[in-house]
């Protein structure tokens, strides 16, 4: 995942409960749509993730998570993304740090507090 942190996005202005704030991210994002499951303390959670980077991820899911839930969940990265010559499965740990509404789907945005490379 290494290869994920080379860049850097710019920062953007958005609006969070009417004040706005400036959102400054270190890491450069991925749209991949990746089936994942995500372990929660409150039992196991079907997502699908909507990017990614080496320090956060953001998912679609059919039910909200609170912020601050503390969430392990492995990811089949796609070897041409990390660029290897072969997937990679990634294990992460992490926390939601803000879930909302989109439509008909919730959309959770987690970081990625710890990661391994799993052994193949």
């Amino acid at each position: 995942m290494n290869a994920l942190k080379t860049g850097n996005s710019p920062p953007s202005d958005s609006l969070d409960g009417g004040q706005a704030h400036q959102e400054v991210r270190c890491a450069v994002r991925f749209p991949l749509a990746l089936p994942v499951l995500l372990a929660t303390s409150n039992g196991n959670v079907p997502a699908l993730s909507r990017n990614i980077s080496a320090s956060g991820v953001l998912f679609s899911l059919d039910q909200a998570l609170p912020a601050g839930q503390d969430i392990r969940f492995s990811l089949r990265m796609p070897g041409e993304v990390l660029g290897t010559s072969h997937d990679v499965l990634v294990q992460c740990s992490g926390r939601v740090v803000r879930c909302s509404l989109s439509q008909s789907h919730y959309q959770a945005a987690a970081t990625i507090d710890d990661y391994q490379f799993a052994e193949q």
